[in-house]
């Protein structure tokens, strides 16, 4: 495991270094069986400074797998939270697992309250599928005064990253269980891909290399994932005993530029390139041989954008989002067709604001081939506002593989077994104020081969 920690006595702070002296500090981490810390199992030093913001990464070895532990800092008198944390089970064993997942939070546009029920459902797991913060500056309509302007130097993110660090139920939801984490566009600027910015912008690559370097100093991320300037391996693999295999993509920083100009387009021919990708080709060959490698009852492709085909334009004509996997079909059917070959793919996904479920088609054109797996779409913790009770009948009519939709700010909640996956759409009535009650709007149970989403 990693544990993480980041020293500051100003954390927001406009230099983005937290108010700290420009000096080295010795951080002492405990690990332990209990929260009271009488039986110590793991404990030792670190050193923390100005050249990383005073983040603290610690990876931990030799410990039980599939067990809980306990663990905290000390620096100086001082004593951080006690933090909650499990180990993966061993390869042979298939105990269950409750994983929740989010994504979109704008500290701006609501109160994180949907990470704090998250840490009330005591998960074992929490994913998060990326815009874990915003580079917007604050606007008229916001409810929380965001801090600084745009993000685009060091100091910026470093100061963004650490006032959503500083919020009490996103605290909560880190010391509850471990995280395993991903990007997706606006952790650096909206709908950046690869080395091609939203819009022209001769400072990209810089921006693009502090994004990089506060994303991992605020992260519980291993040193493999430790940027080399504009560059950082995000994809990896972990394995909850056999139960489950989690394979986390990283779909922005080795895309081709969005075809036809971005947007929601209509026939669009460029987005039918066979030889266009939205993870690059290393990246696709390693999911390729994970998946004919994979012996665990679930293979989780834990990513950002809209996977399964979604025709967004009412009516004989197809409208597809340039930004999501329909952009970039003929690797999406390639994925898709590779996915078949597991035993039970399951594809989570973030982004839209929205709860979506759907059943993944092998062939999209085709609504009457075989589901090769499904899909789990999370709503935004905040982004967007309250939402309301649209229904969106029509897209759901144009898509009849999709089988829910809800524009409500919340999480996906999950349970997976050796016999089923039951998965909770998780619902919040209000962001705009705190405090919101949590409900679950819908439930589906996925039987192990079946790849069928049926409500539960």
């Amino acid at each position: 495991m990693v544990l993480w920690t980041r020293l500051a006595l100003d954390p927001v702070a406009a230099d983005g270094l937290g108010g700290m002296p420009d000096r080295r500090f010795e951080v002492q981490w405990q690990v332990a069986k209990d929260d009271r810390f009488r039986h110590i199992v793991r404990a030792g030093n670190t050193t923390a400074d100005s050249r990383s913001a005073h983040a603290v990464h610690v990876e931990v070895h030799g410990l039980r797998p599939g067990t809980e532990y306990y663990y905290r800092f000390r620096v100086q008198g001082h004593v951080s939270p006690t933090g909650r944390t499990l180990t993966t089970p061993s390869r042979g064993l298939s105990q269950a697992l409750t994983m929740c997942f989010a994504s979109c939070s704008h500290f701006g546009e609501g109160f994180f309250t949907a990470y704090r029920r998250l840490a009330e459902d005591q998960p074992d797991l929490v994913l998060h599928l990326g815009d874990y913060q915003y580079e917007y500056p604050a606007k008229a309509a916001d409810v929380r005064v965001v801090q600084g302007p745009e993000t685009r130097t060091l100091a910026n993110y470093r100061q963004r990253h650490a006032q959503y660090k500083s919020d009490p139920d996103l605290q909560l939801a880190h010391a509850t269980a471990p995280w395993l984490v991903v990007w997706d566009d606006h952790e650096t600027e909206n709908n950046w891909a690869d080395e091609v910015p939203e819009a022209p912008d001769p400072g990209f690559l810089d921006r693009r290399a502090a994004a990089f370097q506060a994303y991992y100093e605020n992260m519980p991320l291993r040193r493999a994932a430790k940027p080399q300037g504009i560059d950082m391996r995000l994809y990896r693999r972990f394995s909850w005993g056999d139960l489950a295999t989690f394979h986390m993509l990283d779909t922005r920083q080795y895309r081709d530029d969005q075809a036809c100009g971005d947007g929601t387009k209509i026939d669009c021919a460029e987005r039918l390139d066979p030889a266009r990708t939205i993870m690059g080709d290393r990246q696709e060959k390693w999911l390729m041989d994970g998946f004919r490698r994979s012996r665990s009852r679930w293979d989780v492709l834990g990513q950002q954008v809209f996977f399964s085909q979604r025709d967004v334009t009412a009516g004989p004509q197809q409208g597809f989002s340039m930004d999501g996997w329909d952009g970039y079909r003929a690797n999406r059917d390639r994925i898709a067709k590779a996915l078949g070959t597991v035993r039970n793919g399951v594809v989570l996904t973030g982004d839209v604001h929205r709860h979506w479920a759907g059943e993944i088609k092998e062939n999209a054109d085709q609504l009457d081939s075989r589901n090769v797996g499904v899909e789990l779409v999370a709503t935004s913790v905040t982004s967007t506002g309250d939402g309301d009770e649209s229904t969106n009948a029509g897209q759901l009519a144009e898509n009849p593989h999709l089988k829910f939709y809800k524009n409500r700010r919340g999480y996906v909640r999950t349970t997976f077994t050796a016999g089923e996956l039951r998965s909770d759409f998780r619902v919040l009535p209000y962001v705009r104020t705190p405090d919101a009650p949590v409900s679950t709007a819908a439930s589906f149970v996925t039987v192990d081969r079946d790849h069928t989403l049926h409500p539960a």
